[in-house]
């Protein structure tokens, strides 16, 4: 039973423990709204035994998903399967992908981001009958907005067809003699927009594709088009949250109302005032349309904040009352209050500041930031925001704080390849392309890959321009070069050797191989690890998410080469692309964070400021979509009044209640323009609704040098983030090597593939599809195949695939990466073929008695050392049988020689899923575990053996020990020559032997 904190106040009480119905929580800042959703999963799974996989939580971030998981994780005290905690858009690509063929789609699609998309119809361009959107002199210039406008009509399901019959409608209703050329402009640019609409869908189809909008809008046609496969997830998940749902569209709500059905389960929580993604399509009247679409919805709101003191709470609350009569408090009949009380007791700093220039205001801010730190103790430097309207009010703090040596932060959403790592690498492509790149090479030069002075650089350039040779040829002859040590030519040369090298590579190796050559070859990899902690860290990430993006390109190219990522690269920046960035704040070091409010949305700090608050910039200017969607085709309830200026305001609440105990607005008379800006409309309406908020009407100027304090390096010990959860991976890697943990594990630092992992995962995804078409083929449902007698299914496999069908998933599923060669690809291939021979020999006449495949699985271990301590696991069991007795056996696949006899550590992983099994019976439907089974693929052999308790609890006390070493480690290396010579890491390790 879930044990209820009785810290928690009397409506956070109500919303965890509500039983039935439709509820509307309304949540404001900082009120506790994810610690209520997360308890109220576990209310009903603990206390009103609902099973993990009949509950629903939908949320917009992958990260806010997580982190609700993360919170279910611990407060279940067990483990779970299933569990349907995600994203919209995740959620529906696991729908599409198992049912996708039933509305005549592909279920193997891939999925378009934006970026992708823009190439995809930038590479087809020819394609679409353009005349209005494709000016001569610019000709992709309108590809982004016609984006943007598709993705909008999906949010509000307006279709390619309806779009169409509109135009025609407009044009049948004109009158040919009357109307004027304006007219029959607008109604041929509208038929222009159907017609692109259509094309484009039509190109995703043709290329196996969807985008972000497909997966909502195709999944609400498989749901209206086969109401049975709806009637299987209505019955399936007896209740449903969504999360944010201010921030849902039109699309989304009726994906919503859809699945929730008659029963109407449904849990939404939100807040009007925080509804700020209207540019995404986010739609503030779906709360009041939830009023009228559930009239007996039950209200709950909670308004006991926990983050801000009451000052703060009461400014930003007085100011979005300005809002009225378009919230959701201010409704004819409404009894909601909205007016948070803070739990704290705790008195505000809050005040204007006005300053001459923008750069008086940006060394003010920085100032006010050296002050406030000063005379709090507590404070740290990742207690201080500065929230922006726009990244570009972002570039000046930037700029001044990169003189300082203050740390700070710019938390943007975009800008991976204007990273220095990420520059040298694409320049280094660039001259692997081609060799007279003088200015990829002027940037190598001075780059950690060679690392001359400013003075060597400049000796070498002044010869190339005096001999009037590219600075490659100049390298070539750097021995005629006067004035450059000897150390300083070898280093060149070694470099011009390495070019070389690479070139070669290119001619038949992949981009991602080349980019994991260079960084080995080249020592960058080696010196990014070396480096301080902090840098080390950030430059593995970023390094870790450019190789993603290599990989994106590498699954959708038919010759995956350099020349060619390098060409869709190209046109990727010609789109205004700069490389989206992951960032997750809260993990981050101890510095300044410059975000936009956007970015802050869900984030608390102690001390806020908001810069640039003049008008133009914040409140902006109303900045309507590029192509507007034609308003009788909107679905959307537009509210009364200036719909813009009023999601400014909200936008600007957001921004204010991030603050704890500090809440600083600043302006400034000149930006450098020709007229001086008026403060923001916001900052009046402020003074007008408190009477204590006081403008400063001085404008105060700054003294060109700010008292910066001395940041001395800490002496500290390094601090890790570290999983929440724990797979057999994990413990494996740290028990050979923790220094090897860490470079995996925490720096996630990109390794070169092997053939044979790309053989090993070819066999499992065979294997996968295979089964998968069995089950599927098998007349009766899956749920009887759990139940069934004793293992038997009175089907034979052969009745269900045939070798020809085993044949075809084999080669589809063929990896065809990673080969050190032809031959050697070849050798995988055949070894693959005859293994599926002899598996279906051996297999064809035995009877299916597969009950569940790639299971996933949750659970904990407590800690015998340290009380009250659990660890969660995670992981997949590759196959779950049914044996004839009725018991189950679990299977994992392996590659590689047959052993004769186990070790303990080599047995460590199927006794884990053991253990799990018997921790969670659901795993196995309740089928007691009575063998585990190796199954090896290079000779179709298999070794099984059972754990005892004895075996168990050995696993237990090893694995937990382990977690409590990597909690306390600074992971440090254990070298031994045999672990060492298999170590993916051992070309950069200092430590190797």
């Amino acid at each position: 039973m879930l044990k209820l904190n009785p810290k928690f106040n009397i409506q956070q009480q109500k919303a965890i423990t509500f039983d039935k119905g439709p509820l509307l929580i309304i949540a404001g800042a900082g009120t506790g709204k994810t610690t209520v959703i997360t308890q109220r999963i576990c209310h009903l799974i603990l206390d009103k035994g609902v099973n993990t996989d009949a509950i629903l939580a939908l949320t917009f971030t992958e990260k806010a998903a997580g982190e609700m998981q993360e919170r279910v994780d611990k407060l279940l005290p067990y483990g779970y399967v299933d569990l349907w905690i995600s994203t919209f858009h995740s959620f529906c690509q696991k729908i599409l992908e198992k049912n996708a063929l039933d509305i005549g789609l592909f279920n193997d699609f891939k999925l378009l981001n934006q970026t992708s998309a823009w190439l995809l119809v930038r590479q087809n361009l020819d394609k679409f009958d353009l005349d209005y959107y494709k000016p001569l002199g610019n000709p992709t210039k309108f590809i982004h907005a016609l984006l943007t406008h598709f993705s909008r009509c999906k949010d509000e399901e307006i279709y390619p067809e309806d779009y169409l019959a509109y135009a025609e409608k407009l044009e049948l209703d004109l009158d040919r003699e009357h109307s004027d050329q304006a007219v029959w402009d607008e109604v041929r640019r509208l038929k222009e927009i159907a017609g692109a609409y259509h094309v484009y869908q039509q190109l995703l189809l043709a290329n196996n594709a969807f985008d972000f909008g497909d997966l909502i809008n195709y999944t609400l046609k498989l749901f209206k088009e086969r109401p049975a496969i709806l009637k299987k997830y209505q019955q399936q998940f007896e209740y449903i949250l969504v999360d944010e749902f201010q921030d849902t569209n039109f699309a989304q709500y009726n994906l919503v109302k859809l699945l929730a059905g008659e029963k109407a389960n449904l849990t939404v929580v939100a807040d009007d005032d925080q509804s700020i993604y209207k540019f995404r399509g986010a739609s503030v009247s779906n709360i009041l349309q939830f009023k009228k679409d559930y009239p007996k919805a039950r209200d709950i709101v909670l308004t006991e904040n926990y983050r801000s003191c009451q000052e703060i709470l009461d400014l930003a609350y007085n100011f979005i009352k300005l809002n009225n009569p378009n919230r959701l408090e201010a409704q004819k009949g409404s009894k909601i209050k909205k007016q948070l009380k803070s739990n704290l007791k705790c008195k505000a700093l809050i005040g204007h500041l006005h300053f001459k220039t923008l750069d008086d205001e940006i060394r003010g801010v920085i100032n006010k930031i050296i002050e406030l730190k000063k005379k709090d103790k507590d404070a740290s430097w990742a207690d201080f925001a500065i929230l922006v309207r726009a990244n570009e009010s972002a570039t000046a703090f930037t700029n001044f704080l990169r003189k300082t040596n203050l740390p700070y932060q710019f938390v943007a959403l975009r800008g991976l390849y204007n990273k220095p790592i990420i520059l040298d690498i694409l320049n280094y492509f660039k001259l692997l392309d081609d060799y007279h790149e003088s200015p990829a090479i002027f940037r190598l030069l001075r780059s950690p890959i060679i690392n001359l002075s400013d003075e060597e650089v400049a000796i070498i350039c002044y010869f190339a321009n005096k001999k009037r040779i590219s600075l490659y040829e100049t390298l070539k002859n750097v021995s005629a070069v006067s004035g450059l040590s000897s150390e300083v030519v070898s280093e060149i040369n070694r470099f011009l050797s390495l070019v070389q090298k690479h070139t070669t590579l290119t001619r038949e190796k992949t981009a991602g191989e080349i980019l994991l050559a260079f960084m080995s070859d080249s020592k960058y990899l080696e010196k990014i690890i070396q480096a301080d902690e902090a840098i080390a860290k950030q430059n593995a990430e970023y390094l870790n998410q450019f190789y993603d993006r290599i990989k994106i390109f590498e699954e959708s190219a038919s010759d995956p080469s350099l020349q060619n990522f390098l060409a869709e690269l190209n046109l990727e920046l010609e789109s205004g692309e700069s490389g989206p960035l992951k960032f997750d704040i809260e993990l981050g070091p101890d510095v300044i964070k410059i975000m936009t409010v956007h970015s802050a949305k869900g984030l608390e700090f102690k001390y806020v400021f908001i810069p640039n608050l003049v008008e133009q910039r914040f409140p902006t200017n109303k900045r309507g979509e590029p192509i507007e969607i034609p308003e009788p085709l909107v679905k959307d309830i537009l509210p009364e009044g200036d719909f813009h200026l009023q999601e400014e305001r909200r936008l600007f609440y957001v921004a204010m209640t991030r603050a704890k105990q500090g809440l600083f607005l600043t302006s400034a008379d000149d930006y450098g323009g020709a007229r001086a800006k008026k403060i923001s409309r916001f900052l009046v309406e402020l003074g007008e609704t408190n009477k204590d908020f006081k403008l400063d009407k001085k404008a105060e100027k700054q003294e060109k040098t700010v008292s910066l304090p001395k940041i001395e390096k800490s002496k500290a010990k390094s601090s890790y983030n570290l999983p929440s959860q724990f797979s057999y991976s994990q413990i494996a890697a740290f028990q050979k090597c923790p220094y090897q943990y860490k470079l995996a594990h925490i720096y996630r630092i990109p390794v070169k593939g092997k053939g044979s992992f790309s053989y090993g995962k070819s066999m499992h995804a065979t294997l996968q599809k295979f089964f998968e078409l069995a089950i599927s083929r098998f007349k009766t449902d899956q749920s009887d195949l759990f139940g069934g007698q004793k293992g038997k299914t009175g089907k034979k496999i052969s009745s269900l695939v045939s070798f020809e069908e085993l044949k075809d998933i084999f080669e589809t599923s063929w990896l065809d990466e990673w080969f050190v060669s032809a031959e050697n690809r070849k050798e995988y291939k055949t070894k693959g073929r005859n293994f599926i021979k002899l598996f279906y020999e051996e297999n064809k006449d035995k009877q299916l008695s597969t009950l569940v495949l790639e299971k996933g699985f949750n659970f904990k271990m407590s800690s015998p050392k340290k009380e009250a301590e659990t660890y969660s696991f995670k992981g997949f069991i590759d196959r779950i049988d049914l044996l004839p007795d009725g018991t189950a056996e679990l299977i994992d696949y392996k590659t590689g020689n047959a052993k004769e006899k186990l070790t303990f550590e080599e047995k460590e992983q199927l006794l884990l899923y053991q253990y799990a099994g018997q921790k969670i019976p659901d795993i196995t439907a309740c089928h007691p575990i009575s063998k585990l089974t190796f199954y090896y693929l290079d000779n179709n052999t298999q070794l099984s053996f059972l754990g005892n308790k004895k075996d168990l609890a050995k696993l237990e006390e090893r694995f937990t020990t382990t977690i409590d070493k990597i909690k306390d480690s600074q992971f440090e290396a254990s070298p031994e020559y045999h672990k060492c010579q298999h170590c993916d890491f051992k070309d950069i390790c200092e430590f190797r032997v």
